[in-house]
């Protein structure tokens, strides 16, 4: 294999065997969720565009993917490697994940799991706006670009002319600590342009600028909901709002990649390579431990002794050795 060869193989970005093997920040309580919100309008017959805002390397994306029907469009818009617009996006890049964010990578974990990549495009979240995708076509959009004040509001006015009347949309980093301008748009909007909440996780806020009863109705009635997840109720300025806590139990595992047979044969042989190459090292160093003691018996001081000891009568052997121990 040739240098090039060999430098474009260790850039190539490693094959996900299952979901948890995509970096991310996605966790089971909102995995489920998405897949139970998703899963409702399927059930109900809502049909219409998925839409992700900030993809980083797919895991997200490949749950939304999941839930694509025939006729759908799955758009999905991040920077990845471009240049951000402004300094301060710069800056929020270069801090969070410029090393690590490509859009080969998230193409090689999406591919994993799915026959065909979503609609891309390479751009800042506000290149949705303006027209660029069809007011009032998308069911469900996740919203996990910048966390810059202003480029949330953005998003959030994209989402609003995008959405149905009983579209979902999904807010990431609505509490965190280190994502002020995220908390400040998301309420911003429920206070002030008629967004409501109904559900929150402790990652994402969930949201409609229809009707959040429906919704909710079903959420309190546990249906398909998972055995693990509870849920709380709070009234916010005349609105209810759900909580979800808990624990994993109940949550199924997302399905395998692609790729998880053959990476688990692969696995299954290093690690019988590896159990081999112990056995034969120890067998090695006892080997070599082996011919050490015996290379001491062979000196000339050991073999005299052992001659001694072999030939002088057991009565004198005890007063030498007696003699030597003082």
């Amino acid at each position: 294999m040739t240098d090039a060869a060999l430098k474009d193989e260790s850039q190539r970005p490693a094959e996900p065997a299952v979901l948890e093997d995509v970096p991310g920040w996605f966790w089971d309580h909102d995995r489920h969720s998405f897949d139970w919100f998703m899963g409702r309008q399927e059930k109900t017959g809502v049909t219409g565009g998925l839409l992700e805002m900030g993809a980083y390397l797919g895991r997200s994306a490949i749950v939304i993917g999941e839930h694509l029907q025939p006729g759908e469009s799955f758009t999905v818009c991040d920077l990845f490697d471009s240049d951000a617009p402004d300094d301060e996006n710069a800056a929020e890049m270069d801090t969070s994940y410029r090393k690590s964010l490509t859009r080969s990578a998230f193409e090689v974990n999406y591919l994993a799991f799915h026959e065909e990549l979503p609609e891309i495009i390479q751009a800042p979240t506000s290149a949705l706006a303006g027209g660029r995708i069809a007011a009032g076509t998308f069911r469900f959009i996740h919203i996990d670009a910048s966390h810059l004040y202003e480029h949330v509001v953005g998003d959030l006015q994209v989402a609003r002319v995008a959405l149905q009347d009983q579209g979902v949309v999904v807010l990431d980093d609505y509490r965190s600590q280190h994502t002020p301008g995220v908390a400040a748009a998301t309420w911003g909007a429920v206070f002030n342009h008629g967004l409501k909440p109904i559900m929150l996780t402790e990652c994402k806020f969930y949201g409609t600028w229809g009707d959040p009863e429906p919704f909710q109705r079903d959420l309190l009635d546990r249906v398909d909901l998972a055995s693990g997840c509870y849920l709380s109720s709070e009234t916010l300025n005349g609105q209810q709002v759900l909580r979800m806590t808990g624990d994993s139990d109940g949550i199924g595992a997302f399905r395998p990649s692609r790729h998880h047979r053959r990476l688990a044969a692969e696995a299954a042989r290093d690690e019988a390579s590896q159990s081999r190459r112990a056995v034969q090292e120890e067998a090695a160093r006892d080997l070599a431990a082996r011919r050490a003691r015996a290379a001491e018996l062979r000196r000339p001081a050991n073999v005299a002794k052992r001659a001694a000891r072999d030939l002088l009568p057991p009565v004198v052997t005890s007063v030498i050795r007696r003699a030597r121990r003082g």
